[in-house]
């Protein structure tokens, strides 16, 4: 796995990306991870995907990991400013179609980008990610955008080993936490971009434009679920699953919101499989 980064406009990307050595014809593989961590978050399924001859890319987001973090007055941490940047950097990478893994708060907009440039999109691949309008943030995460108590919270680094081991409801190695914590010992940007993005979810519009857009959404999709997330319900995905025919699920009776850190092996059996499957 190697790491890039790339000037789009006034924002640098960092991303992760893997070359396989013997590529398919498939396209390349995109994954977009969610709230408070960054491409890191796909370390055990990247390898896996080259392994299998897929080329794959993580980017980190605008405000996290080691992207670009501008301030609130240079770039709104949006939804719309969000699938705006994302499509800039597609572009700016010149892929023409690929297919994407979205998991967690903030992935949404990957969903967003995906309804909004279907001919894009070859597949889409969901873990774990918000899809109903009824879906709050959880505690953990509301602290964020609370006056006052966000600008605290927001600049304390243990806040990543409390919501990855809370979503995740297992213990992650100190090495992993410690690559996580990284961007937060650096600079306080990053805090206050995690406070801005929180305060400018917008996740009600969000997830009502989400459900509005699968009426008419017609690529392969999987959902890969982690049962037991404390945050968001199966719900959403046995419904959408039950009623759509390009929509199957797959469920970890045991995973919970962030099934990529402890479940990687099941994970990443499920992409490619899916992948590889013809349509």
């Amino acid at each position: 796995m190697t790491e890039q980064s790339l000037t789009v406009g006034s924002l640098e990307w960092f991303y992760r990306e893997v070359s396989p050595q013997n590529p398919t014809d498939k396209s390349p593989v995109m994954l977009l991870h969610g709230l408070p961590s960054h491409s890191y978050t796909w370390r055990n399924i990247m390898p896996v995907l080259a392994e299998k001859g897929f080329s794959a890319i993580a980017p980190d987001w605008i405000g996290s990991g080691k992207s670009a973090k501008p301030d609130k007055r240079d770039f709104a941490y949006t939804p719309q400013a969000y699938r705006e940047a994302l499509n800039s950097l597609i572009e700016a990478l010149e892929i023409a179609k690929l297919s994407l893994v979205v998991q967690g708060f903030l992935a949404s907009v990957g969903i967003q980008y995906a309804l909004t440039y279907p001919d894009k999109i070859d597949r889409l691949i969901i873990l774990n990610t918000p899809l109903s309008p009824d879906v709050k943030l959880p505690w953990l995460m509301q602290q964020w955008a609370i006056p006052f108590m966000g600008d605290m919270v927001t600049q304390d680094p243990l806040l990543v080993d409390r919501t990855l081991e809370g979503g995740s409801g297992f213990v992650i190695s100190d090495e992993d936490l410690a690559v996580y914590r990284q961007p937060f010992l650096k600079s306080s940007a990053v805090g206050r971009a995690l406070l801005a993005t929180t305060k400018n979810l917008q996740l009600a519009a969000s997830m009502t434009a989400i459900q509005e857009g699968f009426t008419t959404w017609e690529h392969p999709t999987l959902m890969i679920w982690g049962m037991a997330d404390p945050w968001l319900s199966s719900e959403s995905p046995e419904k959408l699953a039950n009623r759509y025919g390009n929509v199957e699920l797959i469920q970890l009776g045991e995973a919970k919101h962030y099934p990529q850190e402890h479940w990687g092996q099941e994970v990443s059996e499920a992409i490619v499989n899916f992948l590889r499957r013809q349509a």
